[in-house]
């Protein structure tokens, strides 16, 4: 062989040597970044994929934000009181009947003629309390005599809305549990011994027959 042909030889396999290395090195560096390298083809970096954040039903999401949970507000609730002036409301603001307020007070009976009723109360105007003695009425108002007065002011009521065309003469059963007897006098009605001064004074929940003297229960 010629010196000219071996210097030859020798550099084309320096060559193929180069080449060589430089394939390696790049497959080495593919290998790193997570990528297989194709003879002739164009490598592609390797992604990384973030898992979606799990949505609680009822919620919404919005890219960069954190969702909060639905939340459902109950519905309110608290005691029905018929609409309009209730029977305990208009003798409040009846100065006539400021004493059987007041003995309302005492026995703990606002709130049920307050309520629902219906009910027919006969009302004792103040001059029918005024013919008490001042140590009867001062006595029903003791707190030790709650249940007396409390005895005292429902035998004044009857379940149910009685008015002036309903009433019938007789006895009427209380919610007291006694009776009272009615009677009817040409226009004039008595409830025992009390006569009806006004009638028909309507409320939300029944009617108020104001009488002009303060019923007692026989017992």
């Amino acid at each position: 062989m010629s010196r000219y042909t071996f210097q030859k030889s020798i550099a084309a396999a320096l060559g193929v040597a180069v080449v060589s290395a430089g394939l390696l090195a790049s497959i080495s560096s593919n290998a790193q970044n997570g990528t297989t390298t194709t003879p002739g083809t164009t490598t592609t970096p390797a992604t990384t994929t973030t898992p979606s954040p799990a949505v609680t039903p009822g919620t919404t999401t919005t890219p960069g934000t954190t969702t909060t949970p639905a939340t459902t507000t109950p519905s309110g609730t608290g005691t029905t009181k018929p609409a309009g002036k209730t029977i305990a409301s208009i003798a409040a603001g009846d100065k006539n009947f400021s004493t059987l307020v007041a003995a309302l007070k005492a026995a703990d009976l606002v709130d049920t003629l307050s309520g629902t009723g219906p009910f027919t109360v006969f009302a004792p105007t103040n001059a029918a309390f005024a013919k008490l003695p001042k140590a009867t009425l001062a006595n029903l108002l003791k707190p030790a005599n709650k249940a007396q007065l409390q005895k005292v002011l429902t035998y004044h009521v009857v379940a149910g809305n009685v008015t002036s065309k309903t009433l019938k003469a007789g006895p009427v059963a209380t919610v007291e549990g006694s009776n009272v007897t009615v009677r009817l006098q040409g226009k004039t009605v008595r409830i025992n011994n009390a006569k009806v001064v006004k009638a028909d004074v309507k409320a939300s929940n029944g009617v108020i027959h104001a009488i002009d003297t303060v019923l007692l229960p026989q017992n």
